[in-house]
């Protein structure tokens, strides 16, 4: 696609007013692809303007006819899917499989739901001699980022306006062109003039504007944990509502009882796709002592398989993070048995598809989100070691286990302190809540659960 160099406000393109650019660097190659403008306070105020003038209508229009848009948002991106695909892998840099199966599909299957959900929502209920009305909370600030640039998009932007809501979206620097592209299929679905706006522009001063704006009555962000604490402390300090998904050290626990080489190499395939960059990632993989040794050469045998099919990390600065970390585990005594330092290619921000073995629990490796190709592989003794390391960090987005029977990974499951666990490599669910304990955030996305965080209650009594 071609990029825009304006913003999309109040129904249309507008020039940007400032010169100041953004560079869109295709992260395979190191090549500037395109240039986005990068907004300021002035530019966040005339969007949130737009939102706040369109929201009476929007909010008072029909529940079906708000589907109805929403459905017509799913068709035209089902129509652009491969220029989706295409784009995605042009500013993030995910093999092009990947992009059509997850990044353009994915969102497809949201957008769908909440086409879906808008119609057969019930937005009123009778509670004793009450009834309860569920109406949209407002004007929503979306802050989305480039790990997943058009499934955060959607997952933000479909319930809010399922729900009646106006957004302005302000999304990552490093992948705009996809918000773009969404705002495109905004204006081809015929939304109504105002009901969604995009500006983009770099995080402090694009996103902190409009998370400290006073028009805004919610925001919902996607990121990292130490950002999310500066915007839920200004949201705080505005009394107005957020949705925080922020970051992830999720455990992928595998019983002795398990099928051992499938579960390893779904653990390993897990972490290794989009580079790693998936906030719920399984990046520890806790494996009985009686079955290590065995797990070991499993994962540094599915690990090698990636060298030349895994994708670059976003950035040169993600890069030297993901890097670090892996000097952090080598200097505190972890075992290297696949991947390192040296990049698979010349050209191009790839990190080695990596795993350590001989993990600590305590190491940081183990405690703190790299987001990155990087696995660590830590021993436990019996089930409540396994469970001791699993709740031992300060996240709590997702997790994985693994059993012989079903019953028995449950039964681990339910005593996880984590948002989302899949069982013996359960399917991604478009409807299923998505969202973390402890710091890994505030609120759900997805599904009915998304939808409410949209919503606020108001009670006739008779």
């Amino acid at each position: 696609m071609k990029a825009h160099d304006g913003f999309y406000i109040d129904g249309a393109w507008h020039p940007a007013p400032d010169r100041d650019t953004i560079d869109v660097v295709n992260p395979a190659d190191e090549q500037i692809i395109a240039q986005v403008p990068a907004g300021t306070a002035a530019d966040v105020d005339t969007a949130v303007r737009a939102a706040r003038a369109a929201l009476p209508a929007w909010a008072a229009t029909p529940p079906a006819d708000r589907a109805e848009r929403l459905a017509a948002l799913r068709d035209v991106l089902a129509a652009r899917k491969d220029e989706i695909a295409e784009t995605v892998t042009a500013e993030l840099g995910s093999p092009l499989a990947f992009s059509q199966a997850v990044h353009a599909a994915v969102p497809l299957a949201v957008a769908a739901s909440y086409a879906e959900l808008a119609a057969t929502h019930s937005f009123e209920e009778k509670v004793g001699n009450s009834t309860v009305l569920h109406e949209p909370v407002g004007v929503v600030g979306a802050i989305t980022p480039w790990n997943y640039p058009l499934h955060q998009i959607v997952a933000k932007a479909a319930p809010a306006l399922a729900a009646g809501c106006t957004v302005v979206l302000k999304p990552a620097e490093d992948t705009p062109l996809t918000a773009q592209l969404f705002a495109e299929a905004v204006h081809e679905a015929q939304f109504p003039a105002g009901v969604f706006n995009l500006v983009t522009g770099l995080g402090p001063v694009a996103g902190q504007a409009l998370a400290e704006h006073p028009g805004v009555d919610l925001v919902s962000f996607t990121g990292s944990t130490a950002v999310g604490r500066q915007i839920g402390a200004t949201a705080a300090g505005a009394v107005k509502k957020v949705a925080l998904e922020l970051g992830g050290k999720s455990a992928n626990v595998i019983l002795p009882s398990a099928d051992l080489a499938k579960a390893v190499n779904v653990g390993v395939a897990n972490v290794m796709s989009n580079s790693g960059q998936t906030c719920s990632a399984w990046t520890r993989m806790l494996v009985h002592t009686s079955q290590y040794e065995e797990a070991v050469e499993l994962a540094a045998t599915a690990a090698a398989k990636y060298g030349d099919r895994i994708g670059p990390v976003v950035n040169a600065k993600q890069q030297a993070r993901v890097r670090s970390y892996i000097r952090k585990g080598i200097a505190e005594g972890a075992r290297l048995i696949a991947g390192g330092l040296e990049s698979p290619r010349e050209q191009g921000w790839y990190v080695s598809p990596t795993v350590f073995a001989d993990v600590r629990p305590e190491m940081t490796i183990a405690q703190e989100e790299i987001f990155g190709p990087v696995l660590s592989i830590i021993r436990y003794e019996d089930e409540d070691d396994a469970l001791r390391i699993a709740n031992g960090t300060v996240y709590g987005l997702a997790g994985a286990v693994w059993a012989g029977e079903e019953s028995e990974a449950v039964a681990f499951a339910r005593r996880m302190e984590t948002g989302q666990v899949d069982i013996n490599g359960g399917r991604f669910n478009p409807l299923a809540p998505f969202g973390g304990y402890k710091h890994s955030g505030i609120g759900r996305e997805l599904g009915t659960h998304g939808l409410t965080e949209y919503l606020q209650t108001k009670s006739l009594q008779f």
